[in-house]
């Protein structure tokens, strides 16, 4: 089967099969040293435990104090190290379930892609051709690009493949973004490779099961939340660091016996102005320690992305420029934010923590401290994740694009060109959720505004695959990304389609009426004022009534459509309807067919032109065991 995929793309899955076996190699050289380290902690336990019981059976008690700090230096020195391994395990089990979804990418192996993003999106029933096209969702277009690790990035490249008005300018600066990703490979993989570690152990699991995130929503909510009790902690820590002060003093002078202990009344004093904000405080902390973990993990990307330099002055750089141009870098800034909650940490510890404030307002110090570093993150934390969104969503269409090099970057016309130019005009186009092996691709153009094409055809001959061929790499094309093609050019055109229709029990909507509605949208965003013309797509119209009525209603639908402000595609069964090419010089007609070979029928998925000449309902219901006349 590999025989019959491009050239360069065999290479390139072969390369990515051999990276998988030397990460394979390595995990099992690690998993071995891994091992090592298990016995080598256990034997320095057990030996600790002799050579301190043999100390001290000889009487030598110094010997045994000298055996015990050894012992608890060399240990640390073991566990030290075997963190750093557990760390390059981690790590290189997620390069190589990297190489593994790469590979699942190429060969359309669903089962071994992480899961598509499961968010709901508000308003998808009354989207103009989300549900149609399979662009979100399990085993979607989405889910197979997707590769961003945080909820952002994956947002931000569905907002793209679902945008229902195209921007040229926008789409150009994606696609010469997505242009310029492409062949770095190395920063790709580590951007991925960083996103993944901030997923935590979680990331490891990404392959074929329930992934989570990284959601930086979470984290800029938090920083926005200002609790009216923390907004005078500065001017009650300057009074406690006074009472403090005093404290010490008066205790200092009573020790001497200089005075009596007038400091008992001081650090009475102390401890109820303490107690006017201590819930506040620790409201501040509390809320810190459940952002802990992803702050910490979020350094990592912070740093790599901080480290990482494209050509000066190129549109890569100019993209990384929040983390170059800030009073302070990034992960400085998160690292003093670490620290302080690290400090904060002492109330795990009762006596500690009981014996520190009691010297000093340590707690209120360090939330103060935290109220400052808050608002340095806040002003500065919106533009770092709008960065790296973006980052992960081009990231996801130039590694797309790597991993099928022979798709091709479509060509934006201007609006009202010259006299002959096309609006959309695409060779060898095919669907990408087909695989190479199956795919067939076709020919196809529209010419001028108005134009309208009926593709008729046998059941199951293509027709419906078709029209989803077309959508799906006009939101490529808008997206910024490759399209499944060889070629394609075409004007800014909005997309509406009516494909699939499904009918409401809860609604009380039937199909027949479901689909009316559908249609009603489709037909009013068509004629309304709108600069930008249609493009439409639809599938089988008023294919929930009788054959009498359709015939009657979609000619004179088709009547409405041919002519108008946009361009469409439309398939049906009814031979009836391509007649209407004879009258109308804007429709044209082009069909799919099918063979009988072998009394089994043999589809090509090939566009020809002028209306089908076969049809294959009776067919298919006889070689199903179904009485039909002779």
């Amino acid at each position: 089967m590999e025989a019959l995929l491009p050239r360069l793309k065999q290479n390139r899955m072969r390369l990515l099969r051999r990276h998988q076996d030397r990460l394979e190699t390595h995990l099992v050289r690690l998993k071995g040293l891994d091992n090592r380290f298990t016995w080598i902690r256990l034997g320095a336990v057990v030996s600790g435990v002799l050579l301190f019981l043999l100390a001290l059976g000889l009487g030598k008690a110094w010997l045994a104090w000298a055996v015990v700090l050894l012992f608890l230096c060399s240990f640390a020195l073991v566990v030290f190290f075997h963190r750093r391994l557990d760390g390059a395990r981690l790590k290189t089990r997620l390069r190589r379930n990297w190489v593994v979804t790469q590979l699942a990418r190429m060969d359309l192996d669903w089962d071994r892609l992480p899961p598509a993003l499961a968010e709901e999106m508000p308003g998808l029933q009354n989207h103009p051709f989300a549900i149609d096209l399979d662009l979100i969702g399990e085993r979607s277009l989405q889910h197979l690009i997707d590769a961003a690790t945080s909820l952002g990035g994956s947002r931000r490249l569905r907002s793209w493949l679902l945008e229902t008005q195209p921007d040229p300018q926008r789409t150009l600066r994606r696609q010469r973004l997505v242009r310029a990703l492409q062949p770095h490979a190395g920063f790709r993989s580590q951007l991925a490779l960083h996103g993944a570690l901030a997923g935590g152990a979680e990331a490891e699991k990404s392959v074929g099961k329930t992934a989570r995130r990284w959601d930086g929503d979470h984290l800029l909510a938090w920083l926005q939340e200002q609790p009216q009790a923390t907004k005078s902690l500065a001017a009650v820590l300057i009074l406690l660091c006074g009472l403090a002060f005093a404290n010490l003093a008066l205790f200092i002078l009573n020790l001497l016996g200089v005075w009596p202990a007038y400091w008992a009344v001081s650090l009475v004093v102390y401890f109820a102005v303490y107690g006017t904000r201590f819930s506040a405080a620790k409201q501040l902390f509390d809320e810190a320690y459940e952002l802990r973990s992803i702050l910490t993990r979020f350094q990592a990307v912070l740093l790599f992305l901080e480290g990482y330099h494209f050509p000066a002055g190129s549109e890569l750089e100019k993209l990384l420029a929040p983390y170059r141009c800030t009073p302070r870098c990034p992960s400085r800034l998160l690292r003093s934010v670490e620290w302080v909650l690290g400090a904060g940490a002492l109330q795990n510890n009762p006596i500690a923590w009981f014996l520190f404030n009691l010297v000093v307002p340590w707690d209120l110090f360090f939330a103060a401290r935290l109220q400052g570093l808050k608002k340095r993150v806040r002003a500065q934390l919106p533009a770092w994740l709008e960065a790296w969104y973006e980052l992960e969503a081009l990231n996801s269409l130039a590694n797309y694009a790597y991993l099928n090099p022979e798709f091709g970057y479509p060509e934006l016309l201007e609006p009202g060109g010259s006299e002959n130019q096309p609006v959309f005009v695409g060779q060898a186009l095919g669907h990408p959720l087909i695989p190479d092996q199956q795919r067939v691709s076709n020919d196809f153009e529209l010419r001028q505004l108005g134009e309208m094409v009926i593709i008729s055809g046998s059941n199951m001959s293509g027709k419906s695959t078709f029209l989803r061929t077309l959508g799906v790499n006009l939101c490529l094309a808008y997206a910024g990304g490759p399209v499944a093609a060889d070629s394609l050019a075409l004007v800014p055109l909005r997309l509406f389609t009516c494909i699939h229709i499904s009918d409401s029990l809860n609604d009380g909507i039937s199909y027949f009426y479901a689909e009316v509605r559908r249609l009603k949208a489709l037909l009013d965003a068509l004629q309304g004022e709108h600069a930008t013309p249609l493009f439409y797509l639809i599938d089988e119209i008023f294919r929930g009534t009788n054959n009498r009525e359709r015939q009657i209603g979609s000619q004179a639908y088709v009547r409405a459509l041919a002519g108008a402000k946009g361009v469409g595609v439309i398939s049906t069964h009814d031979l009836e309807l391509v007649h209407l090419a004879d009258g109308h010089s804007q429709v044209r007609n082009l069909h799919f067919r099918e063979e009988i070979r072998q009394r089994r029928m043999v589809f090509d998925y090939r566009l020809r032109q002028g209306p089908c000449p076969t049809t294959n309902a009776l067919k298919i219901m006889q070689a199903a065991g179904l009485p039909v006349p002779d």
